[in-house]
């Protein structure tokens, strides 16, 4: 896969600075059919081949259950190439979401029913861990989201312990940059698939995007100097 180099070396370093992996996990890849989490995917099943520590390989998908459904075989089928087994979970997430609750601001629920859902899938399949494709960008945003937003300095954690479900999150692409990301998917012709949420493009979340990316521009090295900050203060385990 092109760029692979790139990807896995910032996987590595993620997974080696925060102690991710240990002998004997059994780790189940959330995959979306985003790019982020098909490019953890790839670079998982890639860092499986040569890890010092040896991990078991899994993904799950959960299926929101969106009118007119989601065609997964693509996802089945770079599953299959890469030799990792693939769970589709059903909900009904969206219809308890948008037509029986009928949420305006829906998104914190809808995240925590889909984390949810992630995290019973992954403990039912004998999963310790669950691997998050949660990038270097979204450290940033989710950063100034708290400090806009709530007015406190929060992020979160690079590898945190779920002591309910007895499972670890870890998210190894934690290095890893945005535009790193769409360059792999772009070169690799990944599954990635619309989203069919209604709120797509719409949150709070987006527009902390825009004002990051616009400030990294303006003020050249600013993501990596305020990703610095987050490790030297230490927020949330960094």
């Amino acid at each position: 896969m092109e760029n692979m180099k790139r990807i896995l070396s910032y996987t590595r370093r993620g997974v080696d600075d925060y102690s991710m992996i240990e002998e004997g996990d059994k780790i189940a890849v959330g995959v979306s059919a985003g790019k982020d989490s098909l490019t953890l995917l790839c670079a998982m099943a890639q860092l499986r081949r040569f890890y010092p520590k040896k991990f078991e390989l899994i993904a799950i998908t959960i299926d929101m259950g969106f009118e007119g459904g989601m065609d997964f075989e693509p996802i089945k089928k770079l599953c299959e190439e890469l030799d990792v087994p693939y769970h589709i979970v059903p909900t009904e997430i969206y219809k308890i979401i948008f037509e029986v609750r009928k949420e305006s601001s829906p998104c914190s629920l809808c995240a925590k029913m889909r984390r949810g859902s992630l995290h019973a899938a992954a403990v039912e399949l004998g999963c310790n861990k669950v691997a998050l494709g949660h990038h270097n960008d979204d450290a940033l945003d989710t950063f100034m989201l708290s400090l806009v937003y709530e007015g406190r300095v929060n992020c979160f954690s690079p590898v945190t312990y779920l002591d309910r479900k007895d499972i670890t999150l870890i998210r190894p692409l934690i290095y890893a940059p945005e535009k790193d990301i769409k360059y792999f998917v772009r070169h690799n012709d990944l599954p990635v698939s619309p989203s069919l949420c209604p709120e797509d493009k719409h949150t709070e979340r987006e527009e902390i995007n825009e004002l990051v990316t616009s400030l990294d521009k303006k003020y050249k090295g600013f993501k990596h100097r305020a990703f610095g900050a987050i490790q030297k203060s230490h927020i949330d385990g960094y």
